[in-house]
């Protein structure tokens, strides 16, 4: 498979030492000094692209592999608002799109086991509930995606939750997110529900970024050849 890499950082470099390590062939590799290979020229001798850059670059990104016919893997997190448009385009052109807040097998299980126990607990009342998520310091958005991901689906449940904030703030009717920056870390993820009587946390702790790296591969690999929107649970059957 021909793999176009849109953003050449420390996961662009993780993703494709896996993707050469598996037999795949890197054609392209973008970051901010090759922008001008960000065409249909270029983009269109790939199977699939995988991109992974900044929330200010992403839609436009995304919308040039489109153009390309390119199907396209993004974990690119902080630019969300503007996902519906871009799932509208893939939908109306025919084109191939996956976008995850997180690529990591054990993440995307543990998505799965946050969504059963906020459904257990919606009927506690007498347990709160707030987050807690540390990464490295040159992570650029707060909260992490990983993190949203996690509190809307609670907030899905638990409706004496009626939004999250971004802070220690212990509100009754918020759900607090807690962001910590802290090198070196690849990202952890805690939900604490704590009550007078117990406590029940449930964590995911990354020990580096080959998971999340590899999970973008196998993505890839599982869009070739496809047109729609997807996710994670798509490719994991989940």
């Amino acid at each position: 498979m021909k793999i176009a890499l849109i953003g050449y950082g420390k996961m662009g470099k993780a993703i494709d030492a896996i993707a050469t390590a598996k037999g795949h062939e890197v054609i392209l590799k973008i970051d901010h000094d090759s922008q001008h290979l960000l065409d249909k020229e270029h983009l269109g001798q790939a199977d699939v692209a995988i991109e992974f850059t900044t929330p200010e670059t992403a839609y436009h990104n995304i919308q040039k592999c489109f153009e390309a016919n390119v199907p396209v893997v993004s974990g690119t997190t902080g630019w969300l608002e503007q996902l519906p448009e871009v799932n509208a385009l893939c939908e109306k052109g025919h084109h191939a799109f996956l976008h995850a807040t997180n690529f990591s097998i054990g993440v995307n299980i543990f998505f799965e086991v946050n969504k059963k126990l906020a459904a257990l607990m919606a009927a506690q009342p007498q347990y709160n509930v707030w987050m807690e998520e540390i990464h490295h310091t040159q992570k650029k958005d707060a909260p992490s995606g990983t993190a949203i991901t996690l509190a809307e689906q609670l907030l899905a449940s638990v409706d004496r939750k009626k939004g999250w904030v971004n802070d220690e703030t212990q509100q009754a009717d918020m759900l607090s997110i807690i962001s910590k920056r802290i090198d070196p870390a690849p990202g952890t993820h805690t939900i604490h529900y704590s009550s007078p009587i117990d406590d029940i946390t449930i964590t995911h702790t990354a020990h580096s970024r080959e998971g999340f790296a590899a999970g973008a591969v196998v993505a890839a690999e599982w869009l070739k050849g496809k047109a729609g929107v997807f996710t994670m649970k798509d490719v994991l059957n989940l």
